[in-house]
Parts: structure tokens; sequence; C-alpha cells
């Protein structure tokens, strides 16, 4: 024990580069420490020791451990047997029970400190916001990327699990349904979360370069859907019509948030790594798609519908650049060989999950990847035609934000 206080000691003393800490903040550890009536520190272990006792396998971090993905990998990897430890990371205490927090930004160096001792590091900490600020959003999402695999390789760390999405391969009406895993990553490099994303995949091939004793392992889910899942294919369906393209038929497949944690959960324990896509088996075709959310379809020519949504997003009215807009018009669906190697299977089917992403939109509406609200009725009618009624949208916004 006295090893530990002094270790306590050293980790919360002035010159070791960490933070002060106000009285009120959360500890940043389950290890929490305490004063005995002598003033020595004292480590209470609370229920955590117990709670892994007899546990073999590795250490697991977890970043964006309090939030959305994170929490829910977090929650899982706690009960899992096959993980001694969770070290579970983020800019602020969770309520995930049974695992050590520990509190630093994931943009921070000090990341590497609290690293100490894991085996391996799952970064979940991604803003995927469609109406983020652009510049902040690459600035979290890569400087993140890139901070964790450099703590990672300086703290020792053996393994880390980037995720991203099956987006990188882009969307094509020339694309092979579905693509291999190892088909090239043809998206292109814009100002939009992809853009984001395919900059991360760069970071992870470079780190393999850079970092010989650090493995890295990139997760590509299909379209994600679930709790608090908030994506410009999420809100493709808030919108009064289904957008299709002439001459070309979507395909849709879908990746569950339970399904990317349960992939997840096997890349921690190193069951699977390399580069590889989670998604549920196969696709829908556009009109099953049609037929079970209840939306009718508009068909539009490919050069009016991208010229439309380009002078939309210069306008300041859509959120996303208009090479996003190609993800619900033309195929991205993956084949997910490397999972199903492993024995994993999706809990999830396509129809099941899309009826998961309609429960939830219910209360709200969008056009070309915008959120409206009830005072924006007028704007809404017009989405009828999507990005066709491009005057009458520009026209209406703008005259509103005059009166505003």
């Amino acid at each position: 024990m006295s090893n530990r206080v002094a270790q306590v000691r050293h980790e919360r003393s002035p010159g070791n580069g960490s933070r002060t800490r106000r009285a009120s903040e959360e500890p940043e550890s389950a290890e929490l420490t305490a004063a005995d009536a002598n003033g020595e520190a004292r480590v209470v272990e609370h229920d955590l020791a117990g709670r892994t006792a007899g546990r073999t396998g590795p250490v697991v971090a977890v970043t964006g451990a309090a939030h959305g993905l994170g929490q829910a990998l977090t929650s899982r990897l706690a009960a899992s047997a096959l993980i001694s430890r969770v070290v579970a990371i983020d800019d602020h205490r969770g309520d995930v029970t049974g695992v050590t927090w520990r509190i630093v930004d994931v943009r921070d160096p000090a990341l590497a400190g609290r690293l100490a001792g894991v085996d391996v590091v799952v970064h979940t900490d991604v803003d995927f916001a469609p109406e983020a600020d652009a510049r902040a959003r690459r600035a979290f999402n890569v400087r993140g990327a890139q901070t964790v695999l450099t703590a990672a390789a300086a703290g020792g760390v053996g393994r880390a699990v980037l995720v991203t999405s099956a987006m990188v391969y882009g969307a094509s009406p020339d694309n092979a349904v579905p693509l291999p895993e190892d088909a090239s990553l043809s998206v292109e490099s814009d100002d939009s979360v992809v853009g984001d994303l395919l900059e991360i995949e760069h970071l992870a091939q470079r780190s393999a370069r850079a970092h010989l004793g650090l493995s890295v392992t990139v997760v590509r889910p299909a379209a994600l859907v679930g709790d608090g899942i908030d994506t410009l294919v999420t809100r493709h369906f808030e919108a009064p019509r289904l957008l299709a393209v002439k001459g070309c038929a979507a395909r849709w497949q879908f990746c569950h948030v339970d399904d990317l944690v349960s992939a997840l959960e096997l890349a921690a324990e190193g069951r699977v790594a390399g580069s590889f896509a989670v998604g549920c088996d196969g696709w829908l075709e556009q009109d099953q798609v049609a037929a079970i959310s209840g939306l009718r379809k508009i068909e539009l020519p490919a050069g009016l519908t991208f010229a439309t949504a380009q002078r939309l997003h210069r306008a300041g009215i859509t959120p996303a650049p208009v090479t996003d807009l190609r993800y619900v018009v033309y195929p991205w669906v993956v084949d997910c060989q490397t999972l199903r190697a492993a024995g994993w299977r999706p809990s999830y089917d396509n129809a099941a999950a899309l009826e998961v992403l309609l429960a939830q939109r219910a209360g709200h509406h969008a056009v070309a990847g915008r959120r409206l609200d009830k005072k924006d009725a007028a704007i809404t009618a017009a989405g009828a035609v999507a990005v066709v009624g491009t005057a009458a949208i520009v026209h209406q916004v703008r005259r509103r934000r005059r009166g505003s």
C-alpha cells in the first residue's frame, strides 16, 4: 500500500505535468484517495478489485467512455470475463461502475500518463455531428486520433483500435455490391466528416510505420443506427421524400450500435485485427426501404441533384458538402468477411436496424441534412421536392434570417 500512496503523491505533484484538480471535481480513477486521521493519503479500492478478481486478459482503455459509443463499449467490457480491467477515459467522469476512471482530454499529451499499464486502447471519442463547425470538428477528430496513437506508443500500449466508417470506401454508382474489405479508399479529402475519417485512416497507416511496437486496428461500420446516433444518413430519413438518382439504384446497409460494440469487443480481445468492416448481412434495395419507411421516392437527374446540393451548401443552408449526398443515393455496401471468419454475427438485420432508425426520427424534420424546427414549416413543405426547391428554400431562409 505504501508504494501505491507514493505513486498517488507523485501523480498529483505539481512537477509531473498533470492539471490541478478543483475540490469539486470527480476523482480521476475508481481507486479513490482520501485522508486518514493522521492526514496521510490512503487508497479506497471500493469494489473494483472484487469485480476484476479471477479475470485474465488485457487491460483495455476506452476513450469517450462517458458518452455514446464509448459508454456502451465500456459497460460491455466491464462485464467481460475476458478483460482483466477497463480504464475509462474522458474529459469528465461517467456513470459506468466497476472501471478505473482517468480524466483527460484525448488531445492532451498528458494522455500518455493515463495509459500507464494499459494493453489496448479503443478510441471512440470522435465527433460525427452533422452541424458542427467543420474546422473545430476536424481539429478535434484528427488531433484526438493523433494524440491517442502517439500516447499509446509512448506508454507502451500494444494495440490501438480506431473507429472510422465504411464511408471511407466512397459511394459510387460503379461500386461492387458488396465491396471487399481490402477495396481502395476512394473518398475525396474535403471538409466533411468523411474527410476527417480519411485523415484518421492515414494516421493509422503512418503509425504502423512510425511506431513499430504498436499494432493498429481500424474498424469501419456501415451506416450507424441506435440511441443517440445523429448523422446525415439518419437525417435522410427525416425528410418528406427519399431522394434517388436516375439510372442508379441505392442499396442500403446499416450497423446497429450494439453490433459495433460487440465487434469492438472482439478487437479489444485481439480476436480480430487489421482493417475490417462491420454491418448487417446483405443489403436492402431502394424499393424495400421505401416500403418499410412508408416514404415515397423522388428520382432526379444526377447533374441537377448534385449541382443544387452544392448551391445549398455554399449558401449555408445545408451542413455538409455535396460529396456527402453521394452516401444516400449511391451504394457503399461492405462485406464483413473478417468478422464472419471470427464467428461474429450481427444481432440486427437491415430491416430491423431501419426500424430502429425510423422509430427515432419521430418529431424531427430535415431537408438535405438540415434539421428544421416547427417555425420552418414552409421550408419543410418545400422539402417535399428535396433539393429541387433550391430557390424557394434559399429565399425563405434568408428572409427569415434578415427578420431575426
